[in-house]
């Protein structure tokens, strides 16, 4: 088999994320394997959302089972798509919803993983907020007119939206910084739009603006990004969530529901086309959506919306819901992702391959003995074990792999989002029961 060789920075990224247990920024076309309806329905969504439509997916897969992995191969798709991509885990201090910064936090950290089709690695704003008055200024010398007013002109758009009219002051106050050279004045105005700003007497100070990006004014800031970044020329900006399972988490019922309440907000304004060019990947465990007591199907509202179809039962399968659920890969799924992970750590020389393809059989059997059909199902663990193998053949040459395999250890892994919650957690779900 013809393959074609794989640089060698792009070869050790992949390598050094896959043995630390984390996704690799790059590089995810290498190894991608299975799930091809899955893809083939979200690269819908995408174009949806280019022409101008909008969507909300919940991608939903056992731990270990790879949805970090897929929300950043559907990012690198829609990058080539020229859609704008921000994407973020939520965290305790990160929430879709909150009073004390944490919805703010996550808006910064969206936008400083802001990334195009030019910098897919992040910190694209600035470049973004430069095209778009690198246009401007064109479209001036052609009429003839100040950039400033052109500037102001075309952001009069955003000021029917909440925030639009700050929004527009901003993205002015960036022009007079590069008009005049005043670099301080740019990067203020950067700063602002990725919400960094945490009072509004620093931003009076630095812009003139009377407004921040607060917890408040967390998702119209987002809509207002799609707009921008539409008139900057791209084709509309995806969110991508991970880590929703931090909501599921949450000691308090009413902070949760609070939470789940923005994600409805958001769910409706996809359903009912009033976002345009505006999408939304979420990323959980079945736990955060179906858990009765915690998770969204405990929210009465998301529970009718995000219901699956009946109809899907034995075998059965829709991929146009809300909810996607990745299916697990199989044993011959898992055997090509191990001879891609083989080509990867040879650079893509197959004569460079350390492993013969009845070292892989040999691998996967004993795998399947230590933790069962696991191994395939939720395959990280066996991923970085398999990469420690090959590691160890390359630094020894001459090794016989035979004995190396039979000594591989591994465990099933436990998701940690199902150990038994905190006492804490427990009194203040029942107290909100009380209530």
């Amino acid at each position: 088999m013809n393959t074609a060789q794989i640089r060698p920075r792009e070869r050790d990224a992949i390598i050094q994320s896959l043995r630390a247990g984390v996704v690799p920024r790059s590089g995810q076309q290498h190894i991608q394997v299975g799930r091809v309806h899955e893809v083939t329905a979200l690269v819908r969504d995408l174009e949806r959302v280019a022409e101008g439509g909008s969507t909300a997916r919940f991608v939903i897969g056992e731990y270990g089972a790879g949805k970090t992995f897929f929300l950043h191969l559907i990012r690198s798709i829609a990058l080539k798509q020229r859609l704008v991509t921000v994407h973020a885990d939520l965290a305790p201090d990160r929430r879709l919803h909150a009073t004390g910064g944490q919805a703010r936090n996550l808006y910064a950290e969206l936008t400083r993983n802001l990334a195009t089709s030019a910098k897919p690695d992040g910190g694209a704003l600035a470049a973004v907020v430069e095209r778009f008055v690198s246009q401007a200024l064109t479209v001036a010398r052609e009429q003839g007119v100040n950039p400033e007013a052109v500037i102001r002109q075309r952001m009069g758009e955003l000021s029917e939206s909440v925030g639009g009219y700050d929004f527009g002051e901003v993205i002015a106050a960036y022009w007079r910084g590069h008009d005049t050279g005043n670099d301080q004045l740019k990067s203020d105005a950067v700063r602002w739009l990725r919400g960094e700003f945490t009072t509004k007497t620093d931003a009076r100070a630095a812009l003139g603006i009377r407004s921040i990006v607060d917890d408040a004014n967390f998702y119209d800031q987002l809509k207002l990004l799609s707009r921008f970044v539409r008139m900057a020329g791209y084709n509309g900006l995806v969110v991508c969530l991970d880590e929703m399972v931090n909501l599921y988490k949450l000691t308090s019922a009413q902070a949760r529901s609070a939470n789940y309440e923005q994600i409805l907000r958001i769910v409706n304004d996809s359903l009912q086309g009033t976002s345009g060019h505006l999408g939304f990947l979420f990323g959980g465990t079945p736990e955060f959506l179906m858990d009765p007591r915690r998770g969204l199907y405990s929210y009465e509202a998301l529970q009718s919306r995000l219901a699956e179809n009946t109809f899907a039962v034995d075998g059965l399968v829709d991929y146009s819901g809300p909810v996607l659920r990745l299916s697990s890969l199989s044993q011959e799924d898992f055997y090509i992702l191990l001879s891609k992970l083989r080509n990867v750590f040879a650079a893509g020389v197959a004569d460079d391959h350390l492993l013969p393809d009845e070292a892989l059989r040999a691998f996967m059997q004993h795998c399947s003995q230590r933790v069962g059909d696991a191994y395939f199902r939720t395959p990280r663990a066996t991923v970085k074990e398999f990469l420690n193998l090959l590691s160890i053949l390359e630094h020894n040459p001459g090794q016989d792999w035979r004995p190396l395999v039979g000594a591989v250890r591994l465990e099933e892994e436990v998701n940690p989002d199902l150990e038994p919650l905190e006492p804490a957690a427990v009194e203040a779900d029942l107290a909100s029961f009380r209530l």
